[in-house]
């Protein structure tokens, strides 16, 4: 075997360590370096930490110091079978101290060294928190509904899937999924939402839960960095009718029981089910709402038909008995009256 002479030292070596012989390679190797100081800044007010050019949220303070310091921590490529533990003392709200420490192998011999660097902590309002404080948004949804006004419970509904979905989307990532501020007015709700995606994603679960549909209008709003920004206006229209609504429809009596994707409900005539889409009920009109429905007395009953007292006429009728109808032990009942006649409502 030929012998090379370490270039430093003039000692005979079979092998070169980045050009000088095992014996001067580890007087003048560095298993590890980490900056002396660390400079990272937190938000004063949700805790999000700005690293890498990019605000992130907080689960753990020192969970995050330690992620942080093994991102500066550089390790020579000689090195394997790394073990490397962590010991973070927070020395004030602006500062800690991290010691390192690191077991390894290079060149099959052990080798180890400790570290140590401060974390210096600056504090100032995200990305976020500075958008909410602002009023920013880049959406627009307005709640309305078809032909009517909604009422306290759909725009108490419409705000619960809105924050479910804002809590949702901010989970995943979106940052500026937020509420800025919402505005009520006479004819429903405006929401100002941080992220327009997020605007979107509101409606199209709205939708999905309550039925109805919804339109997009966007805005130039300005520019930054060349591109043009947009604020997008989401008019989301509530279906005309909502369960409780009683309606004609094509000569039927129609008790509304659910509006999703399509309006399900029953027929008052015979208790058969109702199924359609929202696109072919034109021509639909509003009897009356079941909390709106008259009080009759009721007579007498068989396995088909009631007999009850016309509540405004006073006459005696006798009506179809729904399928799901009960009269044991009363004495009046709830019924609508129509141009097809009186219909009986279930309980």
């Amino acid at each position: 075997m030929s012998l090379i002479l370490c270039p430093k030292c003039g000692n005979e070596t079979d092998v070169l360590y980045e050009n000088v012989c095992k014996s001067c390679f580890f007087d003048q190797f560095q298993l590890a370096k980490l900056p002396h100081v660390i400079h990272v800044k937190f938000c004063s007010k949700c805790g999000s930490v700005y690293y890498q050019g990019v605000w992130s949220d907080v689960d753990n303070l020192e969970e995050t110091i330690i992620r942080l310091v093994e991102d500066e921590l550089m390790i020579h490529e000689y090195a394997s079978n790394l073990d490397i533990y962590f010991e973070p003392q927070q020395l004030t709200p602006y500062m800690f101290l991290v010691r390192v420490g690191i077991d390894a192998r290079v060149n099959d011999l052990p080798v180890n060294q400790e570290l140590e660097t401060e974390v210096r902590i600056g504090r100032e309002s995200c990305d976020r928190c500075s958008r909410i404080s602002g009023g920013y948004f880049e959406g627009i949804v307005q709640i309305r509904s078809t032909n009517r006004v909604p009422d306290k419970s759909e725009i108490e509904e419409c705000m619960r899937i809105t924050n479910d979905v804002v809590n949702r989307m901010y989970e995943k990532g979106e940052r500026f999924a937020f509420i800025s501020k919402s505005v009520e007015s006479k004819h429903g709700i405006d929401l100002y939402i941080g992220s327009s995606n997020t605007a979107r994603q509101i409606c199209k679960q709205i939708e999905s839960e309550l039925g109805g549909k919804f339109t997009e209008s966007p805005t130039l709003f300005g520019q930054k960095d060349g591109k043009d920004i947009y604020r997008v206006t989401y008019s989301m229209r509530l279906p005309e009718f909502k369960p409780g609504d009683i309606i004609e429809y094509k000569g039927r009596i129609i008790e509304i029981k659910n509006i999703g994707k399509r309006i399900t409900g029953i027929d008052l005539s015979d208790g058969t089910r109702f199924a359609e889409n929202h696109g072919k009920m034109n021509g639909a009109v509003l009897v009356t709402n079941r909390d709106n429905t008259l009080t009759a007395v009721l007579v007498s009953e068989d396995e088909k038909d009631v007999m009850v007292l016309d509540p405004e006429t006073y006459k005696t009728i006798t009506i179809q008995k729904p399928v799901v109808f009960t009269g044991d032990d009363k004495n009046e009942i709830s019924v609508i009256k129509t141009e097809h006649g009186l219909f009986v409502i279930p309980d």
